[in-house]
C-alpha cells in the first residue's frame, strides 16, 4: 500500500500516483499536500496493515467520503483485509455522507470537524465518541460499538440518531437538536426509554438524577426509583418498582 506519509516530502508526482492507485479522481493538490476532492471518494475494501490511517491528506470532499468494510475475509480464507484503526487523514468537511463503519476503529481523532449529510460509524470498537463532528446534517449513526456514554456526540443532529446495541447506561450528552427519531434498542438506557418515549422529555429527565454510575458495590447502574418515578408522574406515564438492568434504590 503506498503511502504519502512514509514520504519526508511530497511531491505532485507521489500525490498522483497514489490518487491513481485507489480511484481518487477530480482532486486539487493543495500547498502544504492535503487534497480537495470534487465529487465522492471511496476507500472501502482496502488493506490497511501496517498503516496509520488514510494513504494520503484529505482536506475538503464535495460528495461522499466512504471507508467501510476494510476488514472482511474471502469466503475461501484465502486472504484478510486488516482493519482501518485510524482516521489520520482523514477529510476536514464532507459535502455529503461520512462513513467509516465495519472497521476497528477505538477512536474517532481525526474525523471531520464538519459533514453536510450523514455520518456513520457503525461496528467499530469505539468506547468514546470524542472528536465528532460538533452538527451532522443527515443521521447520525454509532450502532454496534462499546459506548458506555454519548459524551463527545454531535450537538446537532438533523435526522435520526441511531446508538443501537452498545452499553449506554445514561441519556446525558445527548443533542440538544434532534430533527428525527431517537433509536438506542439493546442498550441499558432502552429499558428506561421504553417507559416514555419522548425525546422532549429527556432534558427533563437528566435535570431529575435519577441514573447513576455502577457504585462499589454493584456493577450495574443505579436508578433512584423516587426520582424516576417523580419524573414519570409528572409526565403522566405509569410508575415502575423495577427497571432491567439497573439496581434500583
Amino acid at each position: 500500500m503506498k503511502h504519502l506519509k512514509l514520504f519526508e516530502s511530497f511531491k505532485e508526482e507521489d500525490i498522483d500516483a497514489i490518487c491513481k492507485e485507489y480511484g481518487v479522481k477530480n482532486y486539487t493538490i493543495n500547498e502544504d499536500g492535503s487534497i480537495d476532492v470534487d465529487g465522492d471518494v471511496d476507500m472501502s475494501n482496502i488493506d490497511f496493515e501496517g498503516c496509520d490511517g488514510f494513504p494520503l491528506n484529505f482536506r475538503n470532499i464535495s460528495g461522499d467520503f466512504i471507508s467501510h468494510r476494510n476488514s472482511t475475509t474471502s469466503r475461501a480464507r484465502l486472504y484478510t483485509i486488516s482493519k482501518l484503526t485510524s482516521l489520520s487523514g482523514g477529510p476536514k468537511h464532507v459535502g455529503g455522507n461520512f462513513s467509516c463503519s465495519y472497521n476497528g476503529l477505538t477512536s474517532l481523532e481525526g474525523c471531520p470537524i464538519s459533514v453536510s449529510n450523514g455520518f456513520y460509524c457503525c461496528n467499530n470498537q469505539l468506547t468514546s465518541l470524542e472528536s465528532c463532528p460538533e452538527s451532522v446534517g443527515g443521521n447520525f449513526n454509532c450502532i454496534h460499538n462499546q459506548l458506555t456514554s454519548l459524551e463527545g456526540c454531535p450537538k446537532s443532529v438533523s435526522g435520526h440518531f441511531y446508538c443501537d446495541n452498545n452499553k449506554i447506561i445514561t441519556f446525558e450528552h445527548l443533542p440538544f437538536s434532534l430533527g428525527g427519531e431517537f433509536y438506542c434498542v439493546d442498550n441499558p438506557i432502552y429499558e428506561i426509554w421504553d417507559l416514555f418515549e419522548d425525546y422532549s422529555k429527556i432534558e427533563f429527565l437528566n435535570d431529575c438524577d435519577a441514573i447513576r454510575e455502577p457504585d462499589n458495590n454493584s456493577k450495574e447502574p443505579i436508578i433512584i426509583l423516587d426520582r424516576l418515578n417523580f419524573f414519570l408522574e409528572e409526565i403522566g406515564k405509569p410508575t415502575v418498582t423495577k427497571v432491567e438492568g439497573y439496581k434500583c434504590i
